[in-house]
């Protein structure tokens, strides 16, 4: 049996089934497990059902391992970094979005507000009876 090496996509590596994903130092492993965490912490969002996992989940019920001590404060410290950047980044006005990552994770989600949005206006403008 032989395993293929894939490039990992922040945005589309399924959140179910087991994943192993294997890079040198400095190659931004703990990157990707904080914005991995923040899809995790989201839930399935609108085009991405399949993808991501079938319910938000909270903190607690998310096991993220590491090999050392100070590893495991590195990356704890850079999960609630990278939770509150994408909550920073949802709050902020468009043109003040900087963040490329944060956009392609959290695109769908603003999306589906931007709708939600014009069709909460279109039903308010509309002339009732």
């Amino acid at each position: 049996m032989s395993e293929s090496v894939v490039a990992l996509e922040l945005d589309s590596l399924p959140l179910t089934g087991r994943h192993l994903i294997e890079a040198s130092a400095g190659t931004g492993k703990t990157f990707t497990l904080a914005a991995l965490y923040v899809r995790l912490v989201l839930g399935p969002l609108p085009g991405r059902e399949t993808l991501d996992f079938p319910r938000p989940l909270t903190p607690p019920e998310i096991l993220v391992v590491t090999f050392t001590e100070a590893a495991t404060a590195e990356l704890r410290e850079r999960i609630r970094a990278r939770l509150k950047q994408a909550r920073e980044w949802l709050l902020a006005s468009p043109d003040a979005r900087r963040d490329r990552v944060l956009a392609t994770l959290l695109a769908p989600l603003v999306a589906a507000g931007e709708t939600a949005c014009r069709s909460g206006a279109d039903a308010s403008i509309r002339p009732r009876g």
